[in-house]
């Protein structure tokens, strides 16, 4: 039984996260800046408690995971996610990776959304917003002007 939960366990999760590679959410930060300075786009990084934070959450089922939302962001966003799961397994990579972002951008709380030049500079900082998909989008756009 115990097997059995475990390869379950392990699937899911290696579910999960092709789901998020599938979204365009890349998890690399250098990876994210050489992709947004060749398509000169910004870095939208998430900042995020995926597995934990209600407003994370939240975020991500009424805007993130809409198609709205996802066909402005391949055109116009580097999609880059800080996770901080709590139950979500990560490599030490990335966990110090993320860490060091956090520290880095100051972030406080979840969700934290930035908008980042390819040199990795702060052009705009939001989180959740009400509203839906078109109204974050229109959002972002506001805060790129």
């Amino acid at each position: 039984m115990k097997k059995l939960f475990a390869f379950v366990l392990i699937f899911l999760m290696g579910s999960a996260s092709i789901a998020t590679a599938a979204q365009g959410w890349l998890t690399d930060f250098e990876e994210a800046k050489t992709q947004a300075a060749a398509r000169r786009v910004p870095i939208l990084i998430d900042f995020s408690g995926s597995d934990w934070c209600g407003w994370c959450i939240k975020l991500d089922q009424e805007v993130f995971s809409k198609h709205e939302f996802e066909a402005y962001a391949k055109d116009n966003l580097v999609m880059f996610l800080a996770d901080f799961p709590s139950s979500k397994p990560q490599s030490a990579e990335v966990k110090a990776q993320n860490k060091n972002l956090s520290n880095r951008y100051g972030v406080q709380g979840y969700p934290t959304v930035l908008l980042l030049d390819a040199s990795g500079e702060v052009v705009g900082k939001t989180g959740y917003q009400a509203g839906g998909p078109d109204a974050y989008v229109e959002h972002l756009k506001s805060l790129l002007k």
